[in-house]
């Protein structure tokens, strides 16, 4: 039977660890872990003897493709899966999976709670705003979106929608309002939540022909990707629109600045929150176990992504 290696240099909750192994050991497949590791050489050392690969937001590079020889699939145990570098894992006749949806709910969470956080004045004690009646803006609308705009409408927010890859259809279904551009987001957001994934297209495209659109007193909500916001940009935007407001669950390269120049209107988590519960944990763990034995039983490459 397969070998799957579980290697989270961030661990999973003790509930996921004991659904993942309740499944693998159904399915009667050895396993093994790596929890809390430093050092890459310990994932290249762990993964020497594996077929499978679960992983967390652990780097999979062409070093643990090379040190891997009997792999046969990762899973991203998320939606996101820029830590695996796709090209290496084909090359090495690899599949790549994630598991998408199944930490959507406690991101979208998260995204309402900062903008609760960053309306209230990050709770400094002054007179903040609410959320009623503000409209909230949502570029990309896959499933953390949807949670989110059930979440806000439920708040009493307006709900716009941008996403070129979906029909306007798909997002009145949702009882949300579709926008037909970009640019479209940004003069209309009170509030602006970024969905969307860091590819070649849309990495530094939050720049200030965007940015410079955006309302004064706009706030800002990335738990999607540093790499699509244009950081001299965000900088310009700050200096620029003194109301202006950003709150990320993604570390910028320029924190230490942001933090120096604009405390008050600039917040960041202290690490990636947006998967960190022990309810998302379970259900991308479970779902990576399962899309792993799914793979070996029946050939299912449903959620492939290279």
């Amino acid at each position: 039977m397969p070998k799957v290696l579980i290697a989270t240099e961030k661990p999973f909750a003790a509930e996921a660890v004991q659904l993942i192994k309740a499944e693998l050991d159904k399915a009667g497949y050895p396993h093994a872990w790596l929890e809390n590791y430093t050092d890459p050489k310990d994932l290249h050392a762990a993964v020497a003897d594996a077929e499978a690969l679960i992983i967390r937001s652990d780097i999979v590079d062409e070093a643990v493709f090379n040190a891997a020889p009997d792999l046969k699939i990762v899973v991203r145990a998320g939606a996101g899966y820029d830590n695996i570098d796709l090209k290496a894992a084909t090359a090495h006749n690899v599949v790549a999976m994630n598991t998408p949806g199944q930490n959507s709910n406690a991101v979208a969470e998260l995204a309402l709670a900062m903008m609760i956080y960053m309306a209230r004045g990050k709770f400094n004690g002054k007179s903040g705003t609410e959320l009623s009646g503000k409209k909230l803006v949502l570029y990309g609308f896959g499933f953390v979106a949807r949670y989110l705009a059930k979440m806000a409408k439920g708040v009493g927010m307006e709900v716009f929608a941008y996403d070129p890859y979906l029909s306007a259809e798909i997002m009145t279904k949702e009882g949300v309002t579709a926008l037909h551009s970009v640019e479209e987001i940004f003069k209309t957001g009170d509030y602006i939540s970024l969905h969307i994934p860091a590819t070649a297209e849309t990495k530094k495209s939050i720049n200030w022909d965007l940015l410079g659109l955006v309302k004064p007193a706009c706030i800002l909500i990335n738990t999607a990707r540093k790499e699509v916001i244009d950081e001299e940009s965000l900088l310009k935007a700050f200096a620029e629109k003194k109301k202006f407001r950003y709150v990320s669950d993604i570390e910028p390269e320029k924190h230490a600045q942001l933090m120096e120049l604009y405390a008050d209107r600039y917040y960041c988590t202290p690490k990636k929150m947006g998967a960190q519960t022990e309810e998302a944990n379970i259900n991308a763990g479970v779902a990576a176990a399962r899309q792993i034995v799914a793979f070996f039983e029946k050939g299912d490459k449903t959620y492939k992504v290279n």
